[in-house]
C-alpha cells in the first residue's frame, strides 16, 4: 500500500531510481523499467543531452519525425521537417504545398523583428517627477547593461526602445518600462530576461541615490522583469494567389467559382465566430508547431502570442484571410513568430540540428517564414476539406493505422484491413465490425 507522504530529493536520485521508487508507488508492473529503457537514445551522448533538457528525466518520448516536400516559398524550393503524431497533418500539408507549388507557390514578407520585455514595479512618488527623471533613468539602465547588451549589438541587434507607462488603472502606483529587443537569429529569451534584471536592480540603485527624494520617495518595489510572448512587432505576413480558375484543377470554371464562395464564406465565419475561430486557428498551428518542434523551437510561446494576436480587436477571430477580386483568389494570413535558430533545444538536440539542415540552415527571419508558409498550408488543407465534404474522410484514412495498432493485430492482418477499408468509411466500430465478422480473428 502507498504511503500518502511526499518524498523528498526526488531529483537527486538516479534515472533507475526514480523508475523504481515509481514503479512502487503507483503499483506499476516491473516490466516498466524495461519500457523505459528501450526508448532511451542509444548513444551516451544523445541520452545525456535529452536527460539534461528537463527535470527527472526517465527516458525520451519518441514523436513521428517526417517532411513534408514541395514548398516552393518566395521562389525556392523547400522540404519542411515536422514533428507530430497526426499522420494526417504532413499528409495535408504536402498535398497543400504541392497543389500552389504550380500555382506560384507561397509568398511571405517580413514585417518586423522586434520583440519585447518588461519591468514591473511600484513607486508611490509623483508620477510627473519619475517621467523628469526617465531620460537620466534611461541612460543608466543602458549603461549598465552593456556588459549583457553589447555582444548582441556586435551582431546587429540589442535593445532598441525603452518607455515609461504609468499604469493606475491595474494597480495604485504601478508603472512599466516597456522595451524592445532585436535578438537577431537567437530566440532571445535569456538575453532579454538577464537585460531586465539588471535594469531592476539599476533602476532601485538609481532611486536610493537621489537625495532630494524624500526616504519613502527613494524606495521601489520591482514586482517582476520578464519578457512577453506577445510579440506583434515580430510579425510576418503569408499568401497564396491564383486565378479563380485555376482552383478546381479540372478547368472546370464553375467547380473553381462554387468552390472560391464557399471557402471565402467558411473564413469569413472563423473571422466572426469565436467557437469557429479557436479550431480554425487551431488547423493553423497543427501545421506551425510541428515545424516549431522539429527544428527546437518554443511552440507554447508561439501559440500564446499567436492567439493573443488573434483577440488585438477585443475579439477573438480567425488569423488567416480569403478573398475573391476580380477573378483572382487570395489566401493570406499575418501572425507574430518570434523564433531561434541558434541556442537552446536548435543547436544541442540531435533531431533539431538535422531539421536546420534539411531547411538549410536558415536565419531566424527565414525560419519565421517557413513557418508561416506551414501553418497557412495546413489551415488551407483543412478549409478545403471542410466546404468540399468534410473532414472526416481523409483524417480517419489516415488514422486507420492507429486504429489497427490499438487491436495489436499482425502486419498481414493490417494489410488485410487496409485492403478493405481502401474504398469504405473508417471509424473505430466499422473497424471492430470488420474484425469481429471478416477478419477470421
Amino acid at each position: 500500500m502507498k504511503e500518502n507522504k511526499a518524498i523528498s530529493g526526488f531529483s537527486k536520485l538516479t534515472r533507475d531510481q526514480k523508475a523504481e521508487w515509481l514503479t512502487g508507488q503507483i503499483g506499476l508492473d516491473d516490466s516498466v523499467t524495461d519500457l523505459l529503457s528501450s526508448f532511451e537514445p542509444a548513444r551516451d551522448e544523445w541520452r545525456e543531452i535529452i536527460a539534461d533538457l528537463s527535470e527527472n528525466c526517465l527516458t525520451s518520448f519518441h514523436l513521428p519525425f517526417g517532411v513534408a516536400p514541395n514548398f516552393l516559398i518566395n521562389g525556392r524550393m523547400k522540404v519542411l521537417p515536422l514533428v507530430t503524431e497526426e499522420s494526417s497533418v504532413v499528409a495535408a500539408m504536402a498535398k497543400a504545398a504541392s497543389f500552389w507549388a504550380v500555382r506560384g507557390g507561397f509568398h511571405t514578407e517580413v514585417l518586423g523583428v522586434d520583440k519585447k520585455g518588461q519591468l514591473h514595479f511600484e513607486w508611490k512618488g509623483d508620477p510627473s517627477l519619475l517621467h523628469r527623471l526617465f531620460p537620466e533613468i534611461r541612460t543608466v539602465l543602458l549603461n549598465e547593461v552593456a556588459p549583457f547588451s553589447g555582444k548582441m549589438a556586435r551582431r546587429g541587434g540589442g535593445i532598441l526602445h525603452m518607455e515609461l507607462k504609468y499604469l493606475p488603472e491595474i494597480l495604485p502606483g504601478y508603472y512599466q518600462i516597456d522595451v524592445s529587443f532585436d535578438t537577431k537569429d537567437a530566440m532571445g529569451a535569456n538575453f532579454i530576461n538577464s537585460c531586465l534584471e539588471q535594469f531592476g536592480r539599476s533602476l532601485k540603485r538609481f532611486m536610493e541615490q537621489q537625495s532630494f527624494l524624500s526616504e519613502e520617495d527613494r524606495q521601489v518595489d520591482v514586482i517582476m522583469a520578464i519578457l512577453s510572448n506577445y510579440v506583434p512587432d515580430n510579425r510576418v505576413k503569408v499568401w497564396v494567389e491564383c486565378p479563380v480558375s485555376e482552383l478546381s484543377g479540372t478547368g472546370d470554371t464553375i467547380a473553381a467559382d462554387h468552390f472560391a464562395g464557399r471557402f471565402v464564406r467558411a473564413v469569413t465565419i472563423s473571422r466572426m465566430d469565436v467557437s469557429r475561430a479557436v479550431t480554425h486557428n487551431k488547423g493553423i498551428f497543427n501545421g506551425l508547431d510541428a515545424l516549431a518542434l522539429a527544428t527546437g523551437n518554443d511552440f507554447r510561446a508561439i501559440e500564446a502570442g499567436g492567439h493573443a494576436y488573434a483577440a488585438r480587436s477585443g475579439r477573438y477571430a480567425g488569423l488567416s484571410e480569403a478573398s475573391v477580386e476580380e477573378g483572382k483568389f487570395l489566401f493570406s494570413m499575418e501572425l507574430p513568430l518570434a523564433v531561434g535558430v541558434v541556442g537552446g533545444v536548435t543547436t544541442i538536440h540531435p533531431v533539431a540540428r538535422l531539421a536546420m539542415q534539411i531547411l538549410e540552415n536558415p536565419d531566424a527571419r527565414e525560419l519565421m517564414q517557413c513557418m508561416a508558409a506551414a501553418g497557412l498550408a495546413s489551415n488551407w488543407s483543412a478549409v478545403k476539406a471542410l466546404v468540399s465534404g468534410g473532414i472526416q474522410k481523409g483524417h480517419m484514412k489516415m488514422h486507420l493505422g492507429n486504429i489497427l495498432n490499438s487491436f495489436g493485430l499482425t502486419n498481414e492482418q493490417k494489410q488485410a484491413a487496409r485492403l478493405y477499408f481502401q474504398n469504405r468509411e473508417v471509424s473505430y466500430a466499422e473497424v471492430e465490425h470488420y474484425l469481429k465478422n471478416y477478419a477470421g480473428r
